[in-house]
C-alpha cells in the first residue's frame, strides 16, 4: 500500500524498525545463521514487504507454517532459502520439492511423500527432520527416531533427499529458568548425536525460537529461527518490554474518529447496553470491530489513545466499530485514533491489548484483518 490507503483504518508498518530488529537479533546470536518466520503474513504485518526488508538486513533464511506461504514467496521472486514444516497428506509436495523448498518433516508418512515428489520431478527433495524434544506437537518422538533417520539415509542414497537440517521447538523457553528448557536442549543433543552417528550431515542445526535467541545463547546451534522479536514485539512480560530487549514494536495500528455526538447521562451504549453513560458525555465512534480483528473481549477494557488521552472501549466491540466515552472533550471527526503502536507517544502497545483481554501480543498483531490496509513506512530507510 502507498500513503494513499484508506483512513477508515490504517496499519503502519515500519520497516526500518523491522531492520533494526534483525540486526538486533543477529548481535544477539553472532555465531548462528538467522531466519527471519513470515508465517501468518508475517504476523500480520505483511508477508512478502517484510520478508525482504528482513533479508536485506541479514537475515539468510525465511521460514513459514504452511508450504502455501513458502510457494507465495518463491512466486514473488525470492529466491533464497525458504523452509517450510507444516504440512498434512497430499500437500503440494512436488511444487515444494520443484521450488527447492526446505521441507520440515516430522515423521516417516511425510518423508514418504517427498520422496514419491522427489522420483515424479526428477529432483533431490532437501529435508530437515525434527525432533520432538518435549513439545508434543509436531515432530518425531524419540522412539521413533531410529527409523525416520534411517528411511531419511536411505532416501539420501538414493539421491532422492538431502538431509539439510535436524531441528526441534522449546515449549516455554519464553519462561525463564523453566525445567523443560534444559531437558529439551539435552534430549535435542541426543537426538542429534544419534542421527550424526548414523551419517547425517545437516547443513543447520536448529532449536532456537525468539526467547531463546534473546536468553540462551547455548541453544543457537547454526541458525535461530526468529518469529515474533523480528516485529519488535517482546515473546513475553517476564523476558521484559520490547525496550529492555532492545526492540522496536514494527505496527501502529490507527483509525479516524467516523462519529463525535453528545448523549445524556443513563445513555446505553452498543449491544447489550453493558455500558451505560455515568453522566453528560460525549461518544465518539472507532470504525473497526472483530472483522478487523479487534477482540471483541476487548468489550469495556481496550484502551485507545483520542486526542493525547487514554480512553476505553465503551461497551461491546462489534463486528464493524467500538465506541469510547470520550468524557466531554470534542475531538473533530478524523481525529486519529491509536489503538497501539510501540508506546513512544503515550499510545497503548500490543502488550496492553494482550493484558486487557487475557491474551498474548502474538494474537493482537497476526489476527489484524485484510480490510485493515497495511502501510509501509521509513522504507527509504530500510536497507
Amino acid at each position: 500500500m502507498t500513503e494513499t490507503a484508506p483512513a477508515r483504518a490504517r496499519a503502519e508498518i515500519d520497516l526500518a524498525a523491522l531492520q533494526a530488529n534483525v540486526r538486533a537479533l543477529r548481535a544477539q546470536a553472532p555465531t548462528a545463521a538467522l531466519m527471519a518466520v513470515v508465517k501468518s503474513d508475517a504476523y500480520g504485518h505483511g508477508a512478502l514487504p517484510c520478508a525482504r526488508a528482513a533479508l536485506d538486513a541479514g537475515a539468510t533464511w525465511l521460514g513459514t507454517a504452511t508450504p502455501e506461504e513458502a510457494l507465495a514467496l518463491r512466486a514473488a521472486g525470492l529466491d533464497g532459502r525458504i523452509m517450510c514444516w507444516l504440512w498434512v497428506p497430499g500437500g503440494p509436495w512436488r511444487a515444494a520439492v520443484e521450488a527447492d523448498l526446505d521441507l520440515g518433516i516430522s515423521g516417516v508418512w511425510a518423508l514418504r511423500e517427498a520422496v514419491e515428489a522427489a522420483r515424479a520431478s526428477g529432483r533431490t527433495a532437501r529435508v530437515q527432520l525434527k525432533a520432538d524434544t518435549g513439545l508434543g506437537r509436531n515432530g518425531c518422538q524419540p522412539a521413533d527416531w531410529p527409523e525416520l533417520v534411517g528411511e531419511a539415509l536411505r532416501a539420501e542414497a538414493e539421491g532422492l533427499v538431502r538431509v539439510t537440517g535436524l531441528w526441534s521447538h522449546f515449549a516455554c523457553a519464553d519462561e525463564p529458568g523453566h525445567p523443560s528448557i534444559q531437558a529439551q536442549l539435552s534430549c535435542f543433543r541426543e537426538m542429534l548425536a544419534y542421527a550424526e552417528g548414523q551419517g547425517v550431515r545437516p547443513e543447520v542445526r536448529h532449536i532456537a525460537n525468539s526467547p531463546a535467541t534473546l536468553t540462551l545463547p547455548e541453544s543457537h546451534f547454526d541458525l535461530v529461527r526468529t518469529g515474533i522479536a523480528v516485529y519488535g514485539v517482546s515473546p513475553s512480560p517476564e523476558l521484559g518490554t520490547p525496550a529492555d530487549l532492545g526492540l522496536c514494536p514494527v505496527m501502529t495500528l490507527s483509525a479516524s474518529l467516523a462519529l463525535v455526538k453528545h448523549v445524556p447521562a443513563g445513555h446505553g451504549v452498543s449491544y447489550g447496553h453493558h455500558y451505560v453513560t455515568a453522566g453528560d458525555t460525549t461518544l465518539g465512534l472507532v470504525p473497526v470491530g472483530y472483522a478487523d480483528g479487534i477482540p471483541r473481549h476487548a468489550s469495556g477494557t481496550g484502551p485507545v489513545l483520542v486526542a493525547g488521552k487514554w480512553r476505553t472501549v465503551a461497551g461491546r466491540v462489534a463486528m464493524d466499530q467500538f465506541a469510547v466515552d470520550l468524557g466531554g472533550d470534542e475531538p473533530p471527526v478524523g481525529e486519529r485514533v491509536v489503538l497501539f503502536g510501540p508506546g513512544d507517544h503515550g499510545e497503548p502497545t500490543a502488550e496492553d491489548w494482550a493484558q486487557a483481554v487475557g491474551t498474548i501480543a502474538y494474537e493482537i498483531v497476526t489476527r489484524i484483518g485484510t480490510r485493515v490496509p497495511r502501510v509501509y513506512v521509513n522504507t527509504e530507510q530500510a536497507g
